[in-house]
């Protein structure tokens, strides 16, 4: 079982996020591969810290985290860090510790590590139905990414001789004082391109298309957004890929409605069926029920087939399908029809009856949520 994020950085819950940044940082320095070199469960450690911070550290993402758990961030993941590599990580989280600041060690501003180019991300969106939503789906996408081009070479940028940054003397009041920045000739990768055939950019990349394979977890909603890693643009040279994001989408369902993990559906009998009882067959999200209907049923009777609703998307349970039965009025009748209920208008099996003990519908709403 997947490890609890607060507890692998030692936070509560309710730890602000200078505080979650305080506990990365302070795992990270004891974990760090060049402080335990060959040392696997450091290196791991290491890894998993990154991982949490990279969740907790971001409202959007910690509030998912907090609501679905680790099943939020798996299927293709939500942004989550699925297993980060070390390149991800000095990437993404190497200015934590502020230049230099990591005492010396050469992952983080020490110096002893070169920078490398990410490409850029990709976004698409993908439309789901709720059969999909509810069931989970495997989609394979047509994706126009950039990719490095065959035969495309590179060779040590002149400028920075493949460190990555360019050092800078100056002279001050306080004496000579030495900065070093991004290397602008080659973008901080220490690389600058060689060779670039016929059809590649200035970078040495070209467009192509690609069926990219995205696994959408049971349980997903409208505005959520998933991540693909490393399936968005190239980066030139050794650099890493970008990342692919997928924004959810719903179709417009042509009977049932969505609320939460709960499903709506709007049940239609004739008077026949509400007064003498019935059985009928509806189509749910995962296959078709049978639903029997009380003799005297009332219109606004809501009756709640459990588990028949959506999956909760940390596995937790499904929602309900809450069947609103509705009583259909017809508008026209023929002679005999109009004879018949002419007679059964003063009849007392047919008139309301507000002592009955039938709840009102407000009351019914009531125990629906209750």
């Amino acid at each position: 079982m997947k490890e609890d994020f607060y507890e692998i950085l030692g936070v509560s819950k309710n730890a602000t996020t200078a505080e979650i940044k305080k506990a990365y940082r302070k795992k990270a320095i004891e974990y760090h591969p060049d402080k335990n070199p060959g040392d696997k469960t450091a290196e791991e450690k290491f890894k998993k810290a990154a991982e949490a911070y990279e969740i907790l550290s971001d409202p959007d993402k910690k509030a998912r985290y907090d609501q679905y758990g680790h099943q939020a961030f798996e299927g293709g993941g939500f942004g989550g860090g699925g297993g980060m590599n070390m390149d991800d990580i000095f990437s993404q989280f190497g200015d934590i510790f502020g230049g230099g600041g990591f005492g010396g060690f050469g992952g983080f501003g020490g110096g002893g590590r070169q920078g490398r180019a990410k490409g850029s991300n990709l976004r698409i969106r993908v439309k789901l139905t709720l059969e999909e939503i509810a069931n989970g789906v495997e989609k394979k996408i047509k994706v126009k990414r950039k990719i490095q081009a065959p035969g495309t070479t590179y060779k040590t940028c002149p400028t920075c001789n493949g460190t990555g940054q360019v050092t800078r003397v100056t002279n001050t009041i306080l004496g000579r004082m030495q900065t070093a920045t991004a290397c602008t000739t080659c973008g901080g990768t220490g690389q600058s391109i060689d060779y670039k055939p016929a059809g590649a950019d200035a970078q040495g990349l070209k467009v192509e298309e690609e069926t990219v394979s995205i696994k959408i977890p049971a349980g997903v909603e409208e505005g959520m957004q998933l991540k693909v890693s490393g399936k968005g643009n190239e980066a030139p040279g050794n650099g890493i890929a970008g990342d692919l994001l997928v924004a959810i989408e719903e179709h417009e369902h042509s009977y049932l409605q969505r609320e939460g993990n709960n499903l709506h559906y709007d049940l239609y009998i004739s008077f026949s069926e509400a007064a003498l009882g019935a059985s009928r067959e509806i189509d749910t999200v995962s296959g078709k029920v049978r639903i029997k209907i009380e003799e005297g049923v009332q219109s606004g009777k809501i009756l709640r087939l459990r588990g028949k609703g959506i999956p909760s998307l940390n596995g937790y349970g499904k929602g309900d399908l809450l069947v609103h039965v509705n009583v259909w009025t017809p508008k026209t009748l023929n002679k005999e029809q109009r004879e018949f209920f002419e007679k059964m208008a003063v009849d007392e099996h047919f008139r309301p009856n507000p002592d009955s003990g039938e709840k009102s519908f407000f009351e019914k709403v009531k125990d629906m949520f209750s």
